[in-house]
């Protein structure tokens, strides 16, 4: 008789408890996630913190939170996590305790693979009781989006142009430094390279000074980027990392104008993340938030075509821009792509092509022209 009382007692407080549980087991309980920075570069590694709080008297004896993170994301092992790897993304198990007024953090050590936005915008939340009777689950909308920029290539990786359509190669003005082409002193603007501050200048004016050159007044930098592999490309791009090459040298080139404290802008016939089959394009400017918004563009990049590329440069044309020195990326050069070309030259911009070769080809094979008969 007493052991039956026992299991009668026992099960009425099982059952009371997972009723308790069943009502007020869910509330109060808060989860956010966010990385210890927002953006980073291929190889780097960052930290994914989860922070869980149960806000209420009542202790969750167990929780399990599921969510689905891009593979390109990579997450070092460690206690309490349980990851299953896929293809394309890898299934994220975290499991927590919780105490009545309890905060806890976990901190995640991740290393991010490939260029990309990654959203880890949504996870779903099991809560239980002790003795598995009751269970609670929510879906969790979050906001949790490294961004992860295209390595910048050396600049000794980036072929300088040997070909002009004006006959002269200008990019060389501001690839190579040339200490003859100061002209003076200007005052410090924000974003100028410390590097380029004339300490002497400074201290006799009492305020900061920086190196002028001729050409900073005088041209500004565009860089377009073709996302077709080869001429007769219709939709699909085969050669993904002969764009990813292509995305490291511009950024190369981008940097090092913006460092000289020229204008640099950037334009691609490949689409972004937040404007599926529309061309990105950032305008010229100068400093380092221009900077930053030209490396966030190419770590939203989508590697497919929005647009043949020379309906781009034929945008780009009818445009009206002028006093713009105009770098083009291509692994080809089409007829189609000539008479665009041709018409930015006569609008007063000089432009030049910088062939696209795979990756273990020398930088003098992608910086020499394609003979005549290989051009169209």
């Amino acid at each position: 008789m007493a052991i039956t009382w026992i299991l009668f007692v026992a099960a009425v407080i099982a059952g009371l408890q997972g009723a308790v549980f069943r009502r007020w087991g869910h509330r109060s309980i808060e989860y956010r996630r966010f990385f210890s920075t927002g953006a980073c570069y291929p190889g780097e590694e960052i930290e994914l913190v989860e922070r869980i709080t149960n806000r209420k008297l009542l202790p969750v004896p167990w929780s399990r939170l599921e969510s689905l993170i891009h593979a390109n994301l990579r997450f070092q092992k460690q206690f309490n996590l349980d990851i299953s790897d896929g293809m394309l993304f890898q299934n994220h198990r975290s499991l927590f305790s919780l105490m009545p007024y309890t905060q806890i953090t976990r901190r995640h050590r991740i290393t991010a693979l490939r260029r990309g936005r990654y959203r880890l915008n949504s996870a779903t939340l099991t809560l239980g009781d002790a003795l598995g009777l009751a269970k609670h689950s929510v879906h969790l909308e979050l906001e949790a989006e490294p961004l992860v920029y295209p390595r910048t290539a050396r600049p000794d990786e980036v072929p300088l142009p040997s070909h002009s359509w004006q006959g002269s190669t200008s990019v060389r003005r501001w690839m190579i430094e040339d200490p003859f082409m100061i002209s003076g002193v200007r005052e410090y603007r924000p974003g100028d390279p410390l590097k380029g501050v004339n300490w002497k200048a400074s201290a006799r004016t009492g305020q900061l000074q920086v190196h002028n050159y001729d050409f900073t007044a005088e041209h500004r930098l565009m860089i377009y980027l073709n996302v077709e592999d080869h001429e007769k490309m219709w939709s699909q791009v085969n050669d993904e990392e002969l764009f990813e090459r292509g995305l490291e040298w511009a950024a190369a080139l981008a940097e090092q104008a913006l460092e000289r404290g020229m204008e640099a802008g950037f334009g691609t016939n490949a689409y972004s993340v937040d404007a599926p089959k529309e061309p990105v394009r950032v305008s010229p400017d100068s400093g380092s938030a221009q900077w930053t918004g030209i490396q966030e563009a190419m770590a939203k990049l989508v590697v497919a075509r929005s647009i043949p590329f020379d309906t781009l440069l034929e945008q780009e044309a009818e445009s009206g821009m002028t006093r713009m020195d105009i770098l083009i990326l291509s692994a080809y050069m089409s007829e189609k792509m000539k008479p665009p070309i041709d018409r930015s030259g006569t609008n007063g911009n000089a432009v030049e092509w910088i062939r696209l070769v795979p990756r273990g080809k020398s930088g003098t094979e992608a910086g020499e022209p394609a003979r005549e008969e290989d051009a169209g």
